[in-house]
This record gives structure tokens, C-alpha cells and sequence, in this order.
């Protein structure tokens, strides 16, 4: 399902369920299916041919590049209906998909449902810094070469793209067909260790449930293929735990429209959502979307993570009432208590009658 393709507007369930589903989006945003680019929709329905041995289409190597953060200025991505072009931006997203007059009454009842959770599949959901690593090892055994142990060398691999990795860090640029051929087999390899990813962490597993249990819904977000990104949730048990994804035949061009599509697939407004993140980059993206962020101390160390809303080591220190916490300085509008003013009227003026005798 395209990020901006609309079926009927329904209430969104958000108990789990044994089949991976994403919800249907806001009636408050019908439009027709957004633009995405020819090469997108290729992948999307197999017509370019290239298949790997396990039968997913080989991806493009956006999986290893760096993604640009997005909507510095609050731009978001445009889609096209009958009446011409229509850009869904942050404040477009924020003011749109307001609480109905019945949700804020729900809401101020039980408050954790309205707020939406959006989890980053790099290395939040899934260890992928060791599935890179480990496609690049192979590939340097394919090749005949080698990766040095350095961490500095080995951090600038996991963090810069395919191109600049090739060519200015391991120096193997032979050429720019020599150079595709091996971007293509790098993503393959990436793919083939996808499938033995079949595990997630426990604290996850019990940070998803209580957040299940919160009934607060959540999406996942990647630039992985929907085919591959669902089998893999399948195999690691949490498809049940998501009601949407967004993938890679979403179109998004950025990290920030990755968060803004899931903000609009869980009809959460942007300024309600909480993205857990463990990228600088990321967490800039979710500023920019007015969104929330927590970061996962791992990758990058605390120091590196201090824009974030919240850093935590492990799912383990979290717990649904520090989300409520991250929100609580923003306050609610509806049935707050407000002081009431009393105007002054002005003292009234005593009519005298002058009488001349």
C-alpha cells in the first residue's frame, strides 16, 4: 500500500493481531496515490528481472547511502490529485489530523492513545550495523581483498555510502561499471543476511508490549523492500506489534517523509509522535518534523545523542509514562483549567437634575 493511497476512513485498531497490517489512512487526507519514481514501482513489482538466489529483486544500493535529514524548513513531499499538486508539509500534517471533538474527550481520559510510536528498523529493531558489516566482508572475500579491523575504518563504512566507501576509504574503484557490479552484489549479500536476522532483543519484545498494552499504535519505517522488511518482522515475531510500515515503494526521498508518511499511516499528528532513533541524523529529522525523539545509545555514544528528547542504553529504562513526560511541558489546550478574567465595569454615572427656581 502507497503511503498516500486512502481507503475509507475507520477507527484504527490497535489491539495485535497474528497478521501484519497497516492501516488504513485519515479520511481528513484524501488524495490520490502520491508520485514515486519509475524505478521505485520496478522493484516494486519485479519487472526489472534481477532476482537474488532467495527470490527478492536485488535493491538499488540506497541501503548504503546516506540519506538526506529532510524538512530543514518544515517541507514535507508532494502528491497530485484532479485539482493539481498538493504538498503535505509539517504544519499542512498538524493542522489536518486535529483531534475530533470525541477523541480529545477520549484522549484526556487515556492519554497514551493518543500519542503514535515510530521505530527506525536500522540497528532500533534490527542489529543491521553487523548485517552491513558482515555483507562487506564477503564481499571483500569474494573480491580477494579485506577490511581493516580499525574501528574508525570499519565505523566510516557503516556510516557513509556505498560510493565514497569504494572509492576513497578501501580504494577499490576500478571502474564505474567494475564499481555497480559490486554495489549490486553488496546489496545482494545485505539481503541473503537479512533472512538469518530471525531474533529480537527481549527487552524489545517487553517494551512492545507494554506499549500494546497502552493501546498506543506504532509503525516501523526502512528503506528495505515491504516483501523483505514483512518476512523479516515475521520471522522476528513483531509483525503483530505494527500498524504500519512505511518501505521503499513509499517513494519517500528522506528520512524526515519516511516520518511524516508514518505520522499520516497511524493518523497521529506529527507534534503527538515519538521516534526512536539511533543516528544523530535521525533525531534531527524528527525535530524537524516536530516530532519527539529518543535515542539508543549503541552505535553512537551519549555525547553524540545529546539533542535527543530522552537517550536510554535499553529498552529496559523506558516506560510508557516517559512518554507522557516528554510531552508534559507542551501541556493540552482542552480542559485545562483556565483563569478566568474579570473584566471591570466602569462605575455608574449618577444623573443630577438641575432645577432653577
Amino acid at each position: 500500500m502507497d503511503c498516500c493511497n486512502l481507503g475509507s476512513s475507520s477507527l484504527l485498531s490497535l489491539r495485535p493481531s497474528s497478521d501484519f497490517h497497516v492501516s488504513p489512512l485519515p479520511s481528513k487526507l484524501r488524495f490520490p496515490p502520491s508520485r514515486v519514481k519509475s524505478f521505485v514501482v520496478n522493484k516494486a513489482s519485479g519487472s526489472d528481472g534481477s532476482c537474488s538466489e532467495n527470490g527478492f529483486s536485488v535493491p538499488p544500493s540506497r541501503i548504503f547511502i546516506q540519506e538526506a535529514i529532510g524538512a530543514e524548513y518544515g517541507e514535507g513531499f508532494e502528491t497530485f490529485r484532479s485539482d493539481g499538486p498538493l504538498k503535505i508539509d509539517v504544519d499542512f500534517l498538524n493542522d489536518k489530523l486535529q483531534e475530533g471533538f470525541l477523541q480529545r474527550i477520549r484522549y484526556a481520559m487515556k492519554p497514551d492513545e493518543a500519542f503514535g510510536l515510530i521505530f527506525s528498523w536500522d540497528n532500533v529493531v534490527a542489529d543491521t550495523r553487523a548485517l552491513k558489516l558482515n555483507a562487506w566482508k564477503q564481499l571483500a572475500s569474494e573480491e580477494g581483498k579485506y577490511i581493516p579491523e580499525d574501528v574508525g575504518i570499519q565505523k566510516a563504512i557503516l556510516s557513509a555510502g556505498a560510493d565514497h566507501v569504494l572509492q576513497k576509504i578501501l580504494l577499490w574503484g576500478e571502474g564505474e561499471s567494475e564499481l555497480e557490479r559490486m554495489k549490486s552484489r553488496l546489496s545482494q549479500l545485505y539481503y541473503e543476511n537479512l533472512l538469518k536476522a530471525s531474533k529480537s532483543g527481549e527487552k524489545f519484545r517487553k517494551w512492545l508490549d507494554a506499549v500494546s498494552t497502552a493501546r498506543i499504535p506504532c509503525a516501523i519505517v526502512s528503506c528495505l523492500n515491504r516483501k523483505s522488511l514483512v518476512e523479516a518482522l515475521h520471522r522476528m515475531g513483531l509483525s503483530k506489534y505494527f500498524q504500519a510500515i512505511v518501505a521503499e515503494e513509499d517513494g519517500m526521498e528522506s528520512i524526515a517523509h519516511r516520518f511524516l508518511s508514518a505520522a499520516v499511516k497511524l493518523d497521529r499528528k506529527p507534534s503527538k509522535c515519538v521516534v526512536f532513533e539511533d543516528d544523530p541524523r535521525g533525531i534531527t529529522a524528527a525535530h524537524n518534523c516536530t516530532m519527539m525523539a529518543v535515542a539508543l545509545i549503541g552505535g553512537h555514544p551519549a555525547y553524540e545523542l545529546v539533542q535527543a528528547d530522552l537517550a536510554v542504553a535499553s529498552f529496559s529504562e523506558l516506560s510508557v509514562i516517559n512518554l507522557r513526560r516528554l510531552f508534559a511541558h507542551k501541556g493540552s489546550t482542552f480542559m485545562d483549567l483556565q483563569k478566568q478574567v474579570v473584566e471591570k465595569t466602569p462605575p455608574k454615572r449618577k444623573l443630577t437634575v438641575d432645577t432653577i427656581f
